[in-house]
């Protein structure tokens, strides 16, 4: 279990913007995972997920580390940003797209 948590903790550290979903970007394996997919990818940069079906240690350990029960998970610089609701919301009000710009900015100059 405390390898699981490295893990999680690594993965949030290492990807400037990530997205914990059910399945993957092209084949999302439900509906809100489906349309947080579509509103991150719109944003037009790079991001990395992890399909917590396929990994139940972090499909069990992350909504505890997180203090957030459900998936998707998105995570922006090592912040938990929200699930569905708040990623659609966001990405509406065009605050997502910001956010994303600025974390793939961040990235770039780093490289």
């Amino acid at each position: 279990m405390t390898d699981t948590l490295t893990n999680i903790k690594d993965q949030i550290e290492k990807n400037p913007i990530l997205l914990y979903m059910k399945g993957n970007p092209n084949q999302p394996m439900c509906g809100f995972s489906a349309q947080a997919v579509q509103a991150v990818m719109s944003c037009g940069h790079r991001f990395a997920f992890v399909d917590v079906l396929s990994n139940p240690d972090i499909r069990a350990e992350l909504p505890k580390y997180a203090n957030w029960p459900t998936f998707p998970q998105l995570w922006v610089k090592g912040e938990l940003i929200g699930g569905c609701d708040i990623i659609n919301e966001m990405h509406q009000s065009g605050e997502l797209k910001s956010l994303i710009d600025e974390a793939s900015d961040d990235e770039e100059e780093q490289s």
